[in-house]
């Protein structure tokens, strides 16, 4: 595996690919896990060649988010990254990303799908990964893009940033890859202390809930966003920032649950926040 830390390094390399052949990308911050894994997986069954990129990108954190304490751990993420046959790392400084003083003076501005949810707890955050998730698809190039679920605002904003500004790759969306009680793998889950682990796993089995209601009838977005909050206020220590059941690729919230709906919600739980989605089949 080739590990690139300069645009210009990576470049090169890139243009030594055999022109012609699939390249798969799976764009993180690092602190890989699971989740990261079966992205990895994916695209090394469906390309020729597996780009990963590691960028902890500070314009996507607000003032007094953790971007200085977001773990970080870059020998594991190598030995993953090998053990999995990814080819190219793409492995980027700051500086590199955004040669100016201040991190940059252009942005991408994302539209409605960036909005509510996340969009509107956390300013700023989508304007973020829309500008780096834009470069760094300039950079690689990729035949196809793989994201995970987990994140469904996040796949919504880029899925539309991709059909918006013309990109070439696919988007390839891979569902939410959970530990054994449920809990959405993420690097946050670091953050949690062993008794909130354990009661972690409520935020899915509250969204569970909800669809298996879906499921037998009650369609209704507002008895089943009551029905996830009962189950979160069971516990004093989970303070829920929202719950939503909207269109999954508008994100536009709906009175009727469908097939094709997003539920999703977020809490904090002590000094972690989570976040988890479930797709209405």
């Amino acid at each position: 595996m080739l590990i690139l830390k300069t645009i210009e390094e990576f470049t090169k390399a890139r243009s030594n690919l055999l022109k012609g052949d699939s390249l798969g990308f799976v764009p993180t911050m690092g602190y890989l896990h699971d989740g990261h894994i079966e992205l990895i997986k994916r695209a090394r069954q469906e390309n020729k060649y597996v780009v990963t990129s590691i960028f902890v990108n500070p314009t996507q954190f607000g003032q007094d988010e953790d971007l200085d304490k977001y773990p970080r751990d870059f020998e594991k993420d190598r030995n993953i990254l090998e053990k999995y046959d990814c080819d190219l790392l793409f492995f980027p400084s700051t500086k590199e990303m955004y040669p100016s003083s201040k991190p940059g003076e252009t942005f991408v501005v994302p539209g409605r799908t960036a909005e509510g949810l996340e969009g509107a707890l956390r300013p700023g955050h989508f304007r973020g990964v829309a500008t780096v998730v834009t470069k760094l698809l300039n950079i690689v190039n990729p035949t196809t893009t793989y994201l995970g679920q987990k994140d469904g605002q996040q796949v919504a904003v880029i899925k539309k940033l991709v059909e918006d500004l013309n990109f070439t790759t696919n988007i390839t969306v891979v569902p939410t890859v959970r530990e054994e009680d449920g809990l959405a793998f993420s690097s946050r889950n670091s953050y949690l202390s062993k008794g909130n682990r354990k009661k972690a796993p409520v935020l899915y089995s509250s969204l569970l809930i909800a669809s298996s209601e879906y499921k037998n009838g009650d369609h209704s977005a507002q008895h089943l966003k009551e029905m996830i909050r009962e189950q979160l206020k069971m516990d004093s220590e989970i303070t829920i920032d929202y719950i939503s059941i909207a269109e999954s690729n508008s994100l536009q919230e709906v009175e009727k649950a469908s097939p094709g709906c997003m539920i999703s919600a977020a809490i904090w739980l002590g000094n972690t926040r989570l976040i988890d989605n479930i797709v209405l089949e």
